[in-house]
């Protein structure tokens, strides 16, 4: 029966968080639906897999050249202020792309254009968010507030490529820019009753402004730190060669012969499957042999992609989809907690902003990789051969850093 008790996760006890966590929810939500209906865009203006996965680098190129000066200015000045700057940046963009959709104006170019303008407001968002939650809950409660900060992406994640379909099919594609647009505004009005949040800010590096001596000495600490380095780039390396997000349209239309709404359904099949494990981590209050389970848990995510390049059935693409999801949940919910506890608050943007490297990187370089696999040998060997060489990222990385399969988890001590 204690299995059956479920009690008011510690981080919802904390009014600051709650708000924060439930924008972040809708916010997601919005940006999700924008994401899965451009990638469905992008299909109705071109028929060439490399157009739509090109989209990878648009949105991976500013994150790369701006966010290591990101992280750096989220340990220097208010997150709070940050986000307000970016997230009002990536509303106006969404709604500029509504309106060239809605007057029929908008071309692949402006798609790409607008997109990177996004990404770098993103080069920004993403430290300062990531690394102001610790600022709004005390330490004992972290891990409660990782894990819901998983499931809230993740639902949203569900929300919000449903809602694409949906959108797309009763109210047009302009619709889904606007009401992401709106949806940046949850964020808005949160930070704004938040108030001020205190963070920890180093006075020399504050002093020295934006320089590369602290940029470096963030690089320098993430090598020093074994579990971390290894796990960010087994993370690069799964989601370089299993990342075929933007080929799912052309498994849609293509291969399973399905509409808009169909779609929305596989694309929120992953984010259903990360809910899931979300839910069980949620109950488990000592995860033992972490960095092994770590490792198994992108194996999985390895050939659930294979299942999922070879599947010619709607079902077993869902079901292959939402295992996908959920054996990325688990690595993902090991990874964020262990670096965020370990990491000093003076320290934790620049953490972010190089994670974020690896994090973004991985993706949208493997959609780029995947659309020109997909161009030379058809979109499931595409699918297919990414799955396997996730496989043997994992093995490879197993090998060369030894310490990441033997971690269990109780050397994740504060510095």
């Amino acid at each position: 029966m204690n299995a059956l008790h479920f009690t008011l996760p510690p981080a919802l006890k904390h009014r600051r968080f709650v708000l924060f966590w439930l924008s972040m929810m809708i916010s997601t939500a919005g940006s999700q639906m924008q994401l899965w209906a451009l990638f469905w865009h992008l299909r109705t203006l071109s028929d060439q897999p490399i157009v739509v996965s090109g989209i990878g680098l648009a949105r991976f190129l500013p994150i790369l050249i701006l966010s290591l000066i990101g992280g750096l200015v989220a340990d220097i000045y208010s997150r709070r202020k940050v986000m307000f700057i970016s997230q009002v940046t990536m509303m106006a963009i969404s709604a500029v792309f509504g309106f060239l959709t809605i007057f029929n104006l908008i071309q692949v170019w402006h798609m790409y254009v607008l997109t990177a303008i996004q990404a770098a407001a993103l080069a920004f968002d993403m430290p300062a968010r990531q690394a102001l939650v610790p600022n709004l809950v005390p330490r004992e409660d972290l891990p409660s507030a990782f894990s819901l900060n998983s499931m809230s992406f993740n639902i949203g994640s569900v929300v919000g490529p449903a809602l694409s379909g949906l959108v797309i099919a009763s109210m047009g594609q302009s619709w889904t820019y606007f009401i992401d647009a709106i949806s940046f505004g949850a964020v808005i009005i949160s930070l704004f009753m938040i108030g001020d949040v205190h963070q920890d800010i180093n006075p020399v590096v504050r002093r020295q402004g934006i320089n590369w001596e602290a940029i470096i000495e963030g690089v320098a600490f993430i090598r020093s730190q074994p579990i971390i380095l290894s796990s960010m780039i087994l993370d690069f390396f799964a989601t370089f060669f299993s990342s075929a997000n933007t080929l799912l349209p052309f498994i849609a239309k293509d291969v399973l012969h399905v509409g808009a709404q169909a779609y929305g359904w596989l694309s929120a099949a992953q984010p259903v499957g990360a809910v899931g494990v979300g839910l069980i981590f949620s109950q488990s209050t000592k995860i033992r042999k972490q960095g092994l389970l770590m490792l198994w848990s992108v194996v999985v995510f390895g050939v659930a992609t294979i299942i999922f390049g070879l599947s010619t059935s709607f079902w077993l693409t869902l079901l292959s989809l939402a295992v996908i999801g959920g054996a990325d949940a688990v690595s993902t919910i090991l990874r964020s907690t262990i670096r965020q506890m370990v990491t000093p608050d003076t320290m934790r943007g620049r953490m972010v902003s190089i994670n974020q490297i690896f994090f973004m990187g991985g993706p949208q370089l493997g959609e780029i990789e995947a659309g020109a696999v997909a161009q030379a040998l058809g979109t499931p060997m595409a699918i297919i051969t990414g799955g396997l060489g996730c496989i043997l990222a994992v093995i490879w990385i197993g090998k060369k850093w030894p310490a990441l399969p033997a971690y269990s988890g109780e050397d994740a001590k504060p510095v």
